[in-house]
């Protein structure tokens, strides 16, 4: 098939046009090295040039401005954690947005000022999150131990009373147990808030009485403890193990806490268990040691004596008291600094997305040593040839430089973009034609025929006048208040019915108009005018058809209402 004459259709009239393509240019631009952010910028702000890629041989990380993507790359690293940030803690985000920054003309200077800013918020942040994690982690400890002193102190003094300390009791592990504190908890009863599991000498519970009642006489059984804090949903499994592994020489007892502890490593609360196992011997207790921390679990030093005990369970509420006031001062430290960067992360975030896009266009171009600036080539609206040359001289102003961009009109054969000039009403109908297939350079657009097929084929379809007028009112608002409704276009759910308020409007319309002609509303019959057809009233019954009689005149607009009720109709 021979290639179309592309340069013929640039003695087509210049003129702004639904029904066709606009009459393109490919245009060549030799812009100073000092220049070209300062133009793109501009170029980009008007959005009237469509560039070619001069490099696409070269890949990405060879070209020549991916160090200012790398860079622009971090800075939005930095933030999509401040957001991240921010949206955990509960600060809202201010939707300012500062239009004399984002749309005009930026330096350097500026671009590092901001950048050194956001370095210094992130850095702050960075350190207080680091900090509160901290404190989390050791306030986790101290709560643990708290529960596990309060639930040791329980069990000891449970027991104490009951029976004389044998001789010989001592502890071993992470915790140890004088005489009169441990041997009693072995001969308890078991109790309905506490469960135990395990023996020293046999696996039954009368035989550590039984055991207990020897060491009294003078037997040193060498029995000790450790205690600590596991995950309640392993607790059963910590039961099976240490029965199997220590041949059921042991004493489990937990208690369940009743409050779910926060763990800054999970995101949920957990439910755990303070657990406290006896263990006969040195070897015993190192293994039971070994399999607690194996599963998870965390253990604390409890000291045998009572009195130990109670001073390490009052210095560490206070130290619990002391810490939550941290935590709440680091609270507001971090609520007020993420507070700040609210206010202008989505002025930053509009900055740094359009200066990575301006240095992803300029790796487009290609780099002249000799002439120390960059060519590049572009696609153009050829009316728009002028407003382009104005913003070229007004990028050259900005950057301060005296060295204009040149710009020249090629002359190619090569097929041109389309280009098919839009507004607010039309956009919506070409985007559906758009979505079936763009038409080509030179030939009919059916853009400005959709514009009234689209909605009086929908209204066919859905001919109601009741419907249609609340899908009228509803898209008149949209385009009344557009203005104040605009932030709709950032939700993911309602854009589409703000970008399409026109379609639905025209929509409406077309369905009052059949709605009417079909003398429907909300699916009833309207009787407006009286019927052209006269029903029988005296006869009729279940089951018995009946006719109707025509009479001398015709309902005025529409289908006569006494087809609604026809069988034949």
């Amino acid at each position: 098939m021979p290639s179309r004459n592309w340069g013929l259709l640039r003695g087509r009239p210049k003129t702004t046009s639904i029904f066709r393509s606009e009459v393109m240019s490919l245009i060549q631009l030799y812009i100073p090295s000092d220049v070209a952010r300062f133009t793109v910028s501009q170029l980009g702000e008007m959005g009237l040039v469509q560039f070619r890629d001069l490099n696409s041989e070269v890949s990405a990380f060879q070209r020549s401005f991916v160090n200012d993507v790398r860079r622009f790359d971090e800075i939005e690293r930095k933030l999509r954690y401040l957001h991240k940030q921010i949206e955990a803690n509960g600060v809202d985000v201010y939707e300012f947005l500062d239009e004399e920054f984002v749309g005009g003309s930026r330096g350097p200077r500026d671009l590092d000022d901001m950048e050194e800013r956001i370095n210094s918020q992130e850095s702050r942040v960075l350190k207080l999150t680091a900090a509160y994690k901290n404190l989390q982690l050791k306030h986790l400890e101290l709560l643990e131990n708290k529960y596990v002193l309060e639930e040791v102190s329980s069990l000891f003094t449970e027991i104490s009373g009951r029976q004389g300390a044998p001789a010989g009791i001592q502890g071993a592990g992470r915790g140890a147990g004088r005489g009169q504190d441990a041997a009693p908890l072995l001969a308890r009863a078991d109790t309905s808030s506490r469960r135990s599991i395990g023996s020293l000498d046999a696996a039954r519970a009368g035989d550590l009485e039984a055991d207990i009642g020897m060491s009294a006489m003078g037997r040193d059984i060498n029995v000790g403890f450790i205690a600590g804090v596991i995950s309640r949903d392993r607790i059963a499994t910590l039961e099976r193990v240490l029965w199997r592994s220590l041949r059921g020489n042991m004493f489990l007892n937990y208690v369940d806490i009743e409050e779910p502890i926060s763990d800054p490593n999970l995101e949920e609360p957990v439910y755990k268990s303070a657990f406290i196992v006896f263990a006969h011997g040195e070897s015993l207790r190192a293994r039971a040691t070994k399999i607690t921390e194996s599963l998870g679990a965390t253990l604390y030093q409890v000291d045998s004596s009572a009195e130990r005990r109670q001073e390490d369970l009052i210095d560490t509420m206070s130290r619990l008291d002391d810490l939550q006031h941290i935590l709440m001062n680091n609270n507001v430290a971090r609520f007020n600094e993420l507070t700040s960067v609210s206010e202008q992360l989505n002025t930053w975030f509009a900055v740094v997305r359009k200066e990575k896009a301006i240095y992803h266009t300029l790796n487009l171009f290609n780099y002249d040593a000799n002439r120390n600036c960059l060519i590049a080539e572009g696609w153009c609206a050829t009316n728009d040839i002028p407003a382009i040359q104005s913003a070229l001289h007004l990028a050259t102003e900005d950057a301060g430089s005296n060295v204009p961009t040149v710009l020249q009109e090629l002359r190619t054969t090569k097929e041109p973009p389309t280009f098919i000039r839009t507004n607010k009403f039309t956009d919506g109908f070409q985007n559906i034609v758009d979505a079936y297939g763009v038409p080509k350079a030179g030939e009919v657009n059916p853009g400005l025929f959709t514009c009234i097929t689209f909605p009086f084929l929908f209204a066919l379809m859905f001919g109601d006048l009741g419907h249609g007028f609340l899908m009228t009112l509803c898209a008149a608002l949209l385009c009344v208040y557009e203005k104040r409704l605009a932030w709709l276009a950032k939700d993911e759910s309602l854009r589409m019915f703000f970008t399409g308020r026109y379609i639905i409007l025209l929509m409406g319309i077309f369905s009052m108009f059949t709605g009417l002609l079909y003398n429907d509303i909300f699916s009833r019959a309207m009787g407006f005018f009286a019927s052209g057809w006269a029903w029988p009233t005296d006869q009729g019954g279940e089951g018995v058809t009946v006719e109707a009689t025509k009479l001398d005149h015709v309902y005025p607009i529409g289908i006569d209402p006494a087809w609604h009720h026809a069988g034949n109709s």
